[in-house]
């Protein structure tokens, strides 16, 4: 399929799609001529991978690209493409800046709990601990007590995440499944979080009037 094809069965604009292949994520189609290439339905997956990092995971173009990169490397482990897109995903201020050692030690305890075996470098470990810092910063400290409960969620859906890999047929379903379960997952649990937060809610404290959303209050 021409370019114009390829815009009309992915829905992304053309000059989008010249965008990507300059910023290889996107892989150049056969060539034809000097100025025209032929793209498949392989394309038209890689184009919705690409969205989905971007829009739906928030990545930017550099971390889109090594997230990419990471899932086409067939010499790369599984290990390796779960790392580099949770490195992709870990570039905000709660992953990188340095968590007090009493947070530290609180996460390991978690970690050594629940006997997960998990690198130094993990982004995890300090952004938990920075969460429990800020948890003790707005003078909530109780809520810390919740990270075993976190945990032990946090497990259960690691589980499903590996499970779901598993049953792909081939090692680059395998990698794409990675990818998306980590980036996308992300947003799909925090989703989920908030509608289950409200069903609790109104079992455990019923109320007669209903929340008002935020932007429909005017004046």
């Amino acid at each position: 399929m021409r370019i114009s094809e390829l815009s009309t069965r992915s829905g992304i604009a053309v000059p989008t799609i010249k965008f990507y292949l300059r910023e290889t994520l996107l892989p150049a189609g056969a060539a034809l001529s000097a100025n025209q290439a032929d793209y498949d339905d392989s394309h038209v997956r890689r184009l919705h991978l690409i969205r989905a990092l971007i829009d739906v995971g928030g990545l930017s173009v550099a971390s889109a690209r090594a997230v990419i990169e990471a899932v086409d490397s067939e010499q790369m482990p599984l290990s390796h493409v779960f790392g580099t897109a949770q490195f992709a995903i870990s570039q905000s201020d709660l992953y990188t800046r340095q968590p007090s050692a009493e947070a530290v030690a609180r996460v390991a305890v978690v970690v050594e709990h629940h006997g997960w075996r998990v690198s130094e470098g993990n982004p995890g470990l300090i952004g938990a601990a920075n969460v429990v810092d800020a948890f003790a910063g707005i003078g909530h400290p109780e809520l810390v007590d919740l990270i075993d409960d976190y945990a032990s969620s946090a497990e259960s859906v690691a589980r499903a995440d590996l499970a779901a890999v598993g049953r792909q047929a081939d090692v680059a379903a395998m990698a794409e499944t990675v990818v998306a379960g980590t980036v996308l997952g992300d947003a799909m649990f925090a989703a989920l979080r908030r509608i289950a937060q409200e069903h609790i809610t109104q079992e455990q404290f019923p109320a007669s009037v209903q929340p008002v959303p935020a932007d429909s209050h005017h004046g």
